[in-house]
């Protein structure tokens, strides 16, 4: 069972401006022309917002924002909540008021709703793989920009827990900054020098011999990058928990298992929001 304190939902501060800018959009110049124009300005309609595909839900909270950004007065009641499985046909949440009101704000709630349940149903999809095991499944920088704050809160939906937000948030030396600082000693001296007190200090490494030169300098975190079970596992018994590790590299549904009982810490998938399927979903009046 999911722990709904762990999902910590955007403030709304956050979120508003982000769904603003997608209705923004939508919307145009003129407005919901088709909607203004078919549909008598009195008509008041409910209407369900289904699941086609099960699977596991996020983005609620953002098509409620969608509706109530367009017209105040509509009424949004929630069926399920973000963080929770859907079946197929499931009823996920009622909208009820100007039958305009809610055409004009569908496509947008849609669109957030099926995109975000879709990366948290990919999450919860590798977190049930690893179940039983210590390991946890984090997310990655690979986002679609301008929606990384959904997207990260849709993988703790799912049931993952997040990686860096954004290049403030740690320090992490990966292979690129490593050949520019002319090795891996150079790289971490150089960000002891200036990095303040309360942040991480993560080293990507790609063999043994790194691992072992990134452990005597006593970083905080180190990724273990497109490394076989086979090292992961000797990196284990080498780090033996002086470091927190984290794998990396080819994360599958087949392999993700196999990874995570070699006792690393962490596994990181950029997939599960660069590539995570949209989850089908639909509105019925």
């Amino acid at each position: 069972m999911l722990d709904r304190d762990l999902l910590r939902p955007p403030h709304p501060l956050l979120l508003e401006p982000v769904v603003r800018r997608a209705l923004e959009e939508d919307l145009g110049r003129a407005g919901d022309i088709t909607s203004e124009l078919v549909v008598p300005s009195d008509r008041r309609a409910t209407a369900l917002l289904v699941a086609r595909k099960p699977g596991t839900i996020a983005g609620l909270i953002v098509a409620e924002t969608a509706f109530h950004l367009v017209d105040p007065s509509l009424v949004f009641r929630f069926e399920r909540q973000d963080g929770e499985d859907a079946n197929a046909g499931v009823g996920l949440a009622t909208v009820e008021g100007p039958a305009r009101s809610i055409l004009s704000a569908e496509r947008v709630a849609l669109n957030f709703v099926g995109h975000l349940s879709g990366i948290a149903t990919a999450t919860a999809k590798l977190v049930d793989a690893v179940a039983g095991t210590t390991t946890r499944i984090v997310c990655t920088r690979k986002t679609t920009p301008g929606l990384r704050l959904l997207e990260k809160y849709a993988v703790r939906c799912g049931g993952g827990f997040n990686h860096r937000f954004g290049l403030d948030d740690a320090a992490l030396i990966k292979d690129n900054h490593i050949v520019a600082a002319s090795g891996i000693a150079h790289a971490v001296t150089r960000v002891r020098a200036g990095l303040g007190h309360m942040a991480k200090i993560e080293v990507e490494v790609d063999s043994l011999e790194q691992l072992q030169e990134a452990l005597q300098l006593g970083v905080d975190t180190i990724l273990l990058d497109n490394m076989s079970t086979a090292d992961l596992r000797r990196a284990v018994e080498l780090a033996k928990g002086r470091a927190i590790l984290e794998a990396s590299g080819n994360v599958t549904l087949d392999t993700v298992r196999a990874i995570a009982e070699t006792g690393v810490d962490y596994i990181s998938s950029g997939a599960i929001t660069h590539s995570a399927p949209c989850l089908d979903v639909a509105l019925d009046f």
